[in-house]
Order: C-alpha cells, then structure tokens, then sequence
C-alpha cells in the first residue's frame, strides 16, 4: 500500500499531562476502549478528565452510569477537580443513569437505550460507567451472546463515529478470553498498591490498535487537577540529544578547577562523595554560586532541608542565593516526602530547567533522594537514575550530585549506592587521622574522556567555602583514611601550608 494510501487515524488528547505522549500521540479517534482497575483506582476521574477534555456542545460527551453512584452524587465529588467545567453539564456533556434498564431487562434492551441516547445527540465521546455491571448482570447470559452485545456495541459506537469507554472493575485474571477485551482497541489498566506505607498509582496500556505505545508500567498521581501520569521514558524517548560542547564550567573552587583542567566539562555528570560533614552539599552550593555569578540559570533538587534552609545556610560562607532566587534565576525545588517516583521527579527537573533554561544542576543528595521514593521505586532505583540523568546530561544540563559513603576507616568506597557508573567525574573528599586531629582530604577519582590531577590535596572548610591546601606528602595508604607517616623531615611545616584564596 502506498503512503497516500494510508487512512490517517485523527488522535484525541486526553486532557492528562503525560498520558498522551505514553500513547504515542493521543486517542485514536472512533476507537473503542476499555479503562479497568480496582475500585478507587481513578477509572471514574479519568473518564470524566477525556471527557471535559474532548466536549463540546456541536460534539459533545455522553456519559452513562450503571448501578454505579448517582450521577449528582459523582459531579459533587468530580467538580473538586480543576479540570471540571460546570457550564459543560447539560450542554456540551449529558449524564444518563442506565440503572433501571439494566435491572429490568435484556442486553437487547441495553442497547436500544445506548442507541437511541446516541443517535439523539451525535456524540464525539461515550462513557459508560461500570460496563463491569453490565456483564454481572447479564451472568445468566451465554458468552457467546455477550460476545455479539460488545461487538454491536462497538461496532455501533463506531459508525455513529464516537470514541468510547467502557469502565469496569476487573482483575487480570479475567482478562483471559473475555469477549469485552477481545473486540477493544484500547486498553488501559490501572492500578492502586500498598507499598509500606505509601500508596502508589501505575497505569499500563496493555493493548492500543494502529499506534506505538510507550510499554512498561507508568506511575501517575491523581491532584487537584486529576490524574497525571509520569512516562516511564520522559526525557529519553524522541528527543534530539545536543552536541556535546568543550566548554569548561567553573565550580567556584579555583584550585579544584585546576585539578580538573579547567572545570568540569560541560553536559557532565559529576558525583561528589564523602562522608557527613566533609563539605560534599557546600561544594555544591559554591558550584552553583559560581553559575549564577557567570549569568547563568540553575536547578536544585534538595531533599533533606528546605529551600530557605538552603538560602540561609548558603549566607554562612557568603553566598547570595536569595537573589538570583527572587529574580528567577534560581529555582530550589524542594520535593514531595515520600512516596515519589524517579519518573516523577524527572518530569518536575525537566520542567524546571526548561523554563529557567538552566545549565547547572544540583541534587542534594542521592541517599535523599532515594528515602523519598516508595519502597517499590528503590528496588531499581539504579537504573531509574540512570534514566534521568541520561535525559537530563543529554539536552546538555551539568549536574553536580551529592552522595554520603560511611566513614568506616577501614577501607576505601566512593559510593555506598554503587551509582558510581552514572557519573562522568568522581571527586571524593574525605577525612585522614593525623597526629590526632581529623583532616580532610580531596582527590579526583575519574573524569572520563578528560585529563586531571592525581594530587591528592588537603583542604578546609572556611567562613569563605572550601579553601584547598597543597598536595600531601610524606605519608602512605592516605585513601585508606589512617595513613603512615614515611618521613618524619618530609613533614615540616605540615601538610598545612597556607591555602590559597578562593576564586
């Protein structure tokens, strides 16, 4: 068949943010779908969100209700949502309680109601909500008269040109020759789990005629607004990676730049690692600071304190954060405890560095970030990682990630999450025990695709940042946190020379 040849299948939004680009572009128009799940799962909002989204009073919605709650009873709750448009009701969407049909009579009944309701408004959508009692009504029924309801109703449905949902309260199990799966086009499962004590929400589209679909399971959350679905591939999935840049950017530390040869390479992942208090959230700080002082935009992600706890903290070395932050250069996402999805947070960053077109990127820390995920999301928290900052790096973004290691004294680990793979720069600070006292130490551990200093340098964490000294000397076995001193004439002066001003 040649290309013109093709019918060209006209799509739908859904009125969902997110769902659309999971299908593959939208609803396929005039097709007929199944919306199943447990009760409380959101079939009913995601009903009534296509059908707010698609309704107008030439093309309008019908929505049927079976057995289920009363039509006034469901608009109370359903026009909480933002989505909900009071003057669509009874002009551009008409409810139709189907309960006395159902009850009274035949599947032949049922159908001439439909039939009548759609031949009289020439609707563009039509709900019937729950299909599911329906079929328990009709148990007595044989399957194979079932089998010839659904297809007369979807092949009714399609030649009256309306785009269908049938919502119903199923198990997968059921899902096995079923008649009502069989004749669908689309079908969209979702599902509501007890993980802990979190509640989390996925949507899975099992089948959808004539298009791509993105395959996998896809959290969404239902807010103020409805639902909104989070694409398992946000960020990777047709998207035009930019050509990686030479530049160089400057993390604030002028000495930590050199070590670098001459900052880190743009579009870079960069992971800085160290125990608690060795300076690994005010490196970050200082890089950030360092941005915004050259004009540029910058994200943080923190997950362990609030944005103005950040602001503030900042002020002790003399950073400005709360300017550029008034002036919207500066966006502190501090997001939601618990329960989260990496896709989730993936979607809120990218949106961000979208609108602020920002360059630098901060996430505060990965061990944070992991603790306010759902208990189901930290099993392949890795790879999910790995996603985001494969899209994040990959429209050109800098990030700079924090990662705390115990400090056990015993041996020597960059990364307790084995994230290590993720990052194309590794700097670890850490601390050594010498002559008594606890001290700090820097080191590159690797920049991919770039020269760097192999100096192993002292530093301190002073009123104006971190302030790095010149390189060790006269001791071995430094990295594995109690060194050995070699020679005793090696270390006159200490390896606490003055340090140099920061940039």
């Amino acid at each position: 068949m040649r290309e013109q040849d093709k019918v060209k299948i006209h799509k739908l939004s859904t009125g969902v943010p997110g769902l659309d680009e999971i299908m593959g572009g939208g609803l396929p128009e005039f097709s007929f779908n199944i919306i199943a799940g447990s009760p409380g799962a959101g079939k009913t909002t995601l009903g009534h969100q296509i059908a707010f989204a698609n309704a107008t009073p030439e093309c309008p919605a019908l929505y049927f209700t079976v057995l289920g709650e009363p039509a006034m009873k469901m608009l109370r709750y359903q026009q909480q949502f933002t989505f909900f448009d009071q003057a669509k009701v009874n002009n551009a969407i008409r409810f139709i309680n189907l309960s006395q049909v159902v009850l009274e009579k035949d599947l032949n009944a049922v159908m001439a109601q439909i039939a009548k309701e759609v031949e009289t408004a020439s609707p563009g959508i039509v709900v019937v909500d729950s299909f599911r009692t329906v079929v328990r009504k009709t148990q007595a029924t044989s399957e194979m008269e079932l089998q010839a309801f659904v297809q007369d109703l979807a092949l009714h449905l399609a030649s009256w040109q309306a785009t269908t949902f049938l919502l119903g309260e199923y198990t997968e199990d059921e899902m096995r020759g079923n008649p009502v799966f069989t004749v669908a086009d689309g079908l969209f499962w979702l599902y509501q789990t007890v993980e802990g004590n979190a509640v989390v929400r996925k949507l899975r589209i099992v089948k959808l005629r004539g298009q791509s679909s993105v395959p996998g399971m896809h959290t969404f959350r239902i807010t103020e607004a409805g639902l909104e679905t989070f694409s398992r591939t946000r960020g990777l999935a047709g998207k035009k990676e930019i050509k990686r840049s030479k530049r160089r950017l400057s993390t604030g530390i002028a000495e930590l730049d050199k070590m670098m040869g001459g900052g880190i390479p743009e579009g870079d992942s960069v992971l800085v690692s160290g125990a608690s208090g060795t300076g690994k959230s005010l490196l970050a700080t200082q890089f950030i600071a360092e941005g915004l002082r050259r004009g540029e935009s910058a994200i943080v992600a923190v997950f362990e304190e609030r944005p103005r706890g950040y602001v503030e903290r900042a002020k002790n070395f003399d950073l400005d954060l709360e300017t550029p932050q008034k002036a919207g250069r500066l966006n502190i996402l501090c997001l939601r405890p618990l329960d989260l999805s990496v896709d989730e947070t993936l979607q809120e960053i990218l949106e961000a560095v979208r609108k602020a077109d920002a360059k630098r990127l901060v996430i505060d820390s990965v061990a944070g970030f992991e603790m306010a995920l759902a208990p189901g999301f930290r099993t392949d928290f890795r790879e999910s990682l790995y996603r985001m900052i494969s899209a994040l790096t990959g429209i050109g973004v800098t990030i700079l990630s924090t990662v705390e290691v115990d400090a056990a004294f015993t041996h020597f680990l960059f990364s307790n999450f084995s994230v290590s793979f993720l990052a194309d720069d590794i700097i670890r600070l850490s601390y050594v025990e010498i002559d008594g006292q606890l001290r700090k130490i820097l080191m590159i551990i690797k920049m991919r695709g770039s020269g760097y200093s192999n100096d192993i340098r002292e530093y301190e964490i002073t009123s104006e940042g971190i302030i790095i000294g010149p390189r060790m000397r006269g001791y071995r076995g430094l990295i594995t946190e109690v060194p050995e001193l070699l020679d005793s004439s090696a270390q006159k002066g200490g390896p606490r020379g003055k340090p140099k001003g920061r940039k």
